[in-house]
């Protein structure tokens, strides 16, 4: 399957919970920047008579404590903090709204890397034991669970978390708190530190892969996230606010499973729960009753740049199969089987005699694709693929992206009113690949555009590039979905290479077509990797 941004022929869009996320400038679901630590309040609020003469002597105390923590921290971490005075002085990078992490604009990971193999073995457990105590759980994982530190070149830091999964020192967390660092660094539950290097990075789906030398330590036990059900009780633990909070175990329950997610122009299949995550708990693990780990909480979704009640894990099946190919080949391959699909509402679930607007409806194969070699064809419903049920059309493009090619699946096909199974042999994404990077300069940009239509261009009385997308720079400028670029840097836009052609330098202004207006945007690209 191609990449959901290129090859996905999508309709009925409004009818697509996930694209709502798009209409702000600024995306709602936002990834993790550690702010400025505050120390908390330990005592109850004075009495209103007292508010006003304790006032000083509150605000006093309030700088002792930050104070102090920062003293404290400082002696108790040594080392690594000296190397991030970033931290203690709140000097953290912020691009676009404060207290957000955009991962369009963090330029190279410089971090060293290590060789890649393919003896890395983790504790995977299929047979969930009997429900531990919430003592037991934390007992059990907080000794697994670390602080990623990442240090960028401009002298800013992210603080993150990561999970353990070998005991020589194999670690699992996310792309983000990773992505643009120069030098990384881990501190383990006992104080330790150690400098780490990186096996590899995946920002579309938004996981990392990174080592220290160590040996011995306590290596996470993992769970099946498939066996997850909504109601479920869910823990978390990570870093919330800084290090000073380290090792905080917060709860919740799975608010629902294969949640379809809009990140940064990547549509993420994520589990969705009410336990309370903040800045900081990026990367760090989401387990279950039995003490394994079965998500790596990547997301929150929120207005303020706090916790909302909604976060997001990435489910540790789909995390495992990334895992493998971070560390055998330092990257990943993305499946592909050549379908176009399309969502599914009601009335062409009704058209097509099924129950439940569901699956993803086939409305092409590509020549010479693996879908075509298998037999698949226009009116197939895709409802599952091995075993795992496709909600939406924009579910089917994730589960593929994760299979390594080569491999066989089998889809759960609805056709001609009835149900069947059909064997695919997963391709590679080399063409996929080699269209994202002809398109290198459009995701500079940070949008996903296509020609207008003849019947669109009459409508508008212009010429120009819709966009389907928007995210990053493009995004932060004011550039939204619907919009028309007419022009760029006084060139006419007739098609995406007279756009890329355009992108070659570090910003380009834009002439933009919405609602009948038209506007002129400057737009500062994403620095080349």
């Amino acid at each position: 399957m191609d990449h959901p941004n290129e090859n996905m022929a999508q309709t009925n869009a409004p009818q697509e919970v996930v694209l709502r996320y798009e209409a702000p400038v600024t995306p709602i679901v936002e990834r993790y920047v550690q702010p400025t630590p505050l120390p908390g309040r330990k005592n109850a609020p004075p009495s209103p008579s007292r508010r006003r003469k304790g006032l000083k002597i509150f605000l006093f105390c309030m700088l002792g404590l930050i104070v102090l923590s920062g003293a404290i921290t400082a002696l108790w971490y040594g080392g690594v903090f000296d190397r991030y005075t970033s931290y203690d002085d709140g000097r953290f990078e912020h691009r676009g709204e404060p207290n957000y992490y955009d991962s369009d604009d963090h330029g190279e990971t410089t971090i060293k890397r290590l060789p890649n193999t393919d003896q890395v073995k983790l504790r995977y457990n299929e047979s969930h034991g009997e429900a531990l105590t919430i003592q037991e759980i934390y007992q059990k994982v907080n000794p697994s669970t670390v602080t990623v530190l990442t240090g960028n070149r401009d002298g800013s830091a992210m603080v993150g978390t990561g999970v353990i999964f070998t005991e020589d020192g194999y670690i699992l967390t996310n792309a983000h708190v990773i992505a643009g660092g120069s030098e990384c660094y881990v501190v383990l539950d006992t104080g330790e530190d150690y400098r780490a290097c990186l096996l590899g990075l995946d920002e579309e789906k938004d996981l990392a892969v990174i080592k220290i030398a160590a040996s011995g330590l306590p290596a996470a036990e993992f769970g099946d996230s498939d066996a997850l059900t909504v109601g479920d009780p869910v823990f978390a633990i990570g870093n919330p606010l800084g290090v000073e909070l380290r090792g905080t175990l917060t709860d919740g329950i799975v608010s629902a499973i294969n949640r379809d997610v809009y990140v940064d122009g990547v549509t993420m299949t994520l589990i969705q729960t009410n336990a309370a995550l903040n800045n900081g708990n990026s990367g760090g693990p989401l387990f279950n009753m039995q003490g394994e780990v079965v998500g790596i909480n990547s997301q929150i979704f929120s207005t303020s740049g706090g916790f909302m009640g909604l976060s997001f894990a990435i489910p540790i099946d789909l995390a495992m199969q990334i895992k493998d190919q971070l560390v055998k080949d330092g990257r990943v391959t993305r499946g592909y089987v050549g379908v176009f699909i399309q969502e599914i509402n009601q009335e062409l679930a009704d058209s097509l005699g099924l129950k439940t607007p569901e699956g993803a409806l086939v409305t092409k194969t590509e020549k010479d694709s693996p879908a075509e070699k298998a037999g698949l064809r226009e009116r197939d419903v895709i409802l599952a693929l091995n075993g795992k049920k496709v909600t939406s059309s924009v579910t089917l493009p994730s589960l593929v992206s994760t299979i390594r090619p080569g491999t066989e699946v089998t889809m759960t096909v609805f056709r001609d009113g009835k149900e069947q199974e059909i064997k695919v042999t997963v391709g590679s994404n080399k063409a996929t690949e080699e269209k994202q990077a002809t398109a290198a300069n459009e995701t500079r940009l940070g949008v996903t555009t296509r020609p207008l239509t003849k019947e669109e261009e009459k409508k508008a009385e212009t010429t120009g590039l819709l966009v389907t997308q928007a995210s990053g720079p493009a995004a932060k400028a004011g550039i939204r979905a619907g919009d028309i670029l007419v022009s760029a840097d006084g060139k006419l836009l007739k098609s995406r290479d007279d756009l890329l052609e355009q992108c070659k330098d570090n910003k380009v202004l834009l002439l933009v077509q919405r609602n009948g207006g038209r506007i002129f945007i400057p737009v500062k690209l994403q620095a080349k990797k």
